[in-house]
């Protein structure tokens, strides 16, 4: 990933959706040959030279100040995640590369690993920013069964939406979840250009599928910390389920993920049978949970 490149093509594809009318800019008529705002429109608004602008969208970014950044993004109108991208893709263009070790696969502590177990009743899982599933409890695994039929671990749920062609069945708001993933991951792209799994999977997805390849240059990126997914589970049917995202706080860089259903609902009473199908059994092996190393 270069950061430079990112850096150019994040703000050009910003100022592209932005019209003038939306920048209060009078419209006389005249044919415009690009979509979106001018570049020297952006710089009036902003309040800084052509020129200036100009080197900034080329990713020429020595020695800007936070004022003028804050001002390109309150003309570009760019929302909470936006902005965070754009000050990551900043320091990381601005800050000398340094060789960053291998990762070593995170190990989960038994007490997270408890909390997961204790939640019976809801689908629960940590992960990190490149979507690896790294802990589940048995109702997360029951729900996304599918996912966890293959052998690769750890179950990589960007790679199973744009590589298993039965995940379009499954999500039933396929196009969203796809976007989704591709957001989250341009999100740790801009925090971590050079981290190599990172790297090898955005490869790998984009060599592999048209439709990841397609997203990814769209630049968009997102924080998922709530929302809806709606799914169709091969065994007990369709599940509308909320979920909530939130940092681990002893494992930098991790996210619990919790799913509900609203109560008396279909899909409440349907993750309810599943539930009951995911219990343990009386010989089934108890203790920490831990899903097996990443491979590769």
């Amino acid at each position: 990933m270069d950061p430079r490149k990112d850096i150019r093509e994040f703000l050009t594809t910003r100022r592209a959706r932005i019209t003038p009318q939306q920048a209060g800019i009078p419209d006389y008529g005249a044919k415009r040959r690009v979509p979106g705002l001018r570049r020297e429109e952006v710089a009036l608004l902003a309040g800084v030279s052509v020129d200036y602008y100009t080197r900034l969208e080329r990713g020429n970014l020595t020695g800007v100040s936070d004022t003028v950044l804050g001002a390109v993004a309150k003309v570009l109108e760019l929302d909470e995640a936006e902005r965070a991208h754009l000050w990551d893709l900043v320091r990381a263009s601005t800050t000398i590369r340094k060789t960053q070790p291998k990762p070593t696969t995170a190990q989960i502590r038994p007490n997270l690993q408890h909390v997961l177990d204790a939640l019976v009743g809801a689908p629960a899982w940590v992960s990190n920013d490149r979507l690896d599933i790294l802990a589940t409890n048995r109702l997360c695994e029951a729900l996304y069964a599918d996912a966890f039929a293959g052998p690769q671990r750890p179950v990589n749920l960007a790679r199973y939406i744009f590589l298993e062609p039965k995940s379009r069945q499954f999500f039933l708001d396929w196009e969203q979840h796809a976007d989704n993933a591709v957001d989250i991951l341009r999100t740790s792209a801009g925090r971590n250009p050079y981290e190599e799994q990172l790297t090898k999977l955005v490869g790998e997805l984009s060599t592999r599928s048209d439709d990841f390849r397609t997203r990814w240059g769209a630049h968009n990126v997102r924080f998922h910390r709530t929302g809806v997914k709606r799914m169709h589970h091969a065994d007990v049917g369709d599940l509308d389920l909320t979920f909530e995202g939130m940092e681990v706080s002893s494992h930098p860089g991790l996210t619990l993920y919790v799913m509900t259903a609203e109560p008396g609902s279909a899909s409440d009473e349907r993750l309810r049978i599943l539930a009951s199908w995911a219990s343990p059994t009386e010989n089934a092996p108890r203790g920490a949970r831990v899903l097996p190393p990443e491979q590769g």
